[in-house]
């Protein structure tokens, strides 16, 4: 495949789209392409190009030089194309099933080309619509273990370790995330975005001082612990989905941080979605987040036992205590993820697709409720049966 030579950054077109990915010999000779801009995120410009013959397409995704949900008074680094396009790369190393493979990348035109999933479902789409994906936590837990474990100080050199961290030095990105799901929520801040209705029930959380205390607590561990290898944006609206298939998209939020960090992600956008349904149609997603956790601790664990290479991976008790940790910041982080998406900047079409006003009003209530507690309670939980009481506990 020939290596294009790019001149200055310049936004896609479709019809630019088009040349690129006829340029990069992606399709036969002649073919007749159709390309369509599909974006509907806050930070790319996506395109899909498609062969009208075949049917075969792929997706070229650029950063934009701003967020796109806010416009070109918020500006962004192109860079995170770069890292999105190697986080990909680099899961792929280790559970290449579960992400897209990645065709090419242009730094300079923060382009990365990859294939095209379209023949499978964003998974919050699908859960909206009352799909379970039965084999979606199983995946994820997978995709999780893995790569935390094979990227971390136990699963590869120390010294390599550090090196492959320079690398996903991704302060713009995580300043996002230090911002939009640690503190602004927290306080009386112009991002934060909800019903007037709830200004009561967010003013009880802006004068917590409790709260406060152990968010900040653990927005020092996301400043602080570079553990692992992250997605750093797992939610349910970055994973494909089938009833047999997962893929993990958009990784452009990719650092080395504290191993709850994704599972804490990923489980809140599991308790979003269940908040959103009736109590009858809730088992499905409580299922997912204890399989999710049983699935990482279990293949975890077993990579622990048979490829770590710290020397103290044999010493009685401390798999025990990492995972105990892990679970306790993934209970606090996924009650940071809940508040944020209720009140802050970006939220959640399982909430607010909602139609009826007093239901959406009476389910963020419960979201901001059950939030706190993940974060105030976590160290007190002592496995994922505690999610469902907290839920229940929250509801009224």
């Amino acid at each position: 495949m020939a290596i294009i030579q790019s001149s200055a950054y310049e936004p896609l077109t479709e019809q630019k789209a088009t040349a690129l990915a006829v340029r990069l010999g992606l399709f036969r000779d002649g073919t007749p392409l159709l390309c369509r801009e599909i974006g509907d995120g806050n930070l790319n410009l996506v395109f899909h190009v498609v062969d009208q013959e075949t049917k075969q397409g792929i997706i070229i995704k650029q950063a934009l030089p701003y967020a796109k949900v806010v416009g070109e008074s918020w500006p962004l680094t192109l860079k995170r194309a770069v890292i999105e396009s190697n986080a990909l790369r680099t899961f792929a190393s280790y559970v290449p099933q579960y992400v897209p493979k990645v065709y090419y990348s242009d730094e300079s035109l923060a382009i990365t080309v990859m294939e095209d999933l379209s023949y499978l479902q964003i998974a919050r789409k699908g859960l909206i619509e009352g799909k379970t994906y039965p084999l979606l936590s199983r995946h994820i837990g997978e995709f999780i273990a893995k790569t935390a474990f094979y990227t971390s100080d136990f699963g590869m050199n120390q010294q390599e370790k550090k090196k492959l961290a320079q690398s996903f030095v991704n302060p713009e990105l995580c300043k996002i995330t230090e911002d939009l799901v640690f503190t602004d929520p927290f306080f009386d801040h112009d991002s934060n975005n909800f019903e007037d209705e709830l200004h009561l029930d967010v003013e009880t959380l802006w004068n917590d001082d409790r709260l406060h205390l152990e968010a900040a607590k653990l927005k020092r561990k996301f400043l602080t612990e570079a553990d692992v290898l992250l997605h750093g944006d797992l939610h349910t609206g970055s994973i494909f989905a089938s009833d047999d298939e997962t893929k993990v998209i958009d990784p452009e939020f990719a650092f080395y941080g504290p191993i709850g960090f994704d599972l804490g992600h990923f489980i809140a956008n599991l308790l979003l979605n269940a908040l959103s349904r009736p109590e009858s149609e809730r088992r499905p997603l409580f299922d997912h987040i204890d399989r999710t956790w049983d699935v990482f601790t279990s293949v975890f664990s077993e990579l622990w036992r048979t490829e770590s290479v710290e020397t103290y991976a044999a010493t009685p008790g401390l798999l025990d205590d990492v995972l105990r940790q892990t679970f306790i910041d993934a209970v606090g982080f996924a009650g940071c993820e809940v508040i944020r998406r209720t009140i802050g900047l970006a939220h959640v079409a399982d909430l607010d697709g909602i139609e009826q006003k007093d239901e959406r009003l009476a389910a963020k209530r419960h979201a901001l409720r059950l939030g706190r507690r993940l974060i105030v309670e976590r160290a007190e939980l002592d496995g994922t049966e505690d999610f469902r009481r907290l839920f229940v506990e929250t509801e009224r």
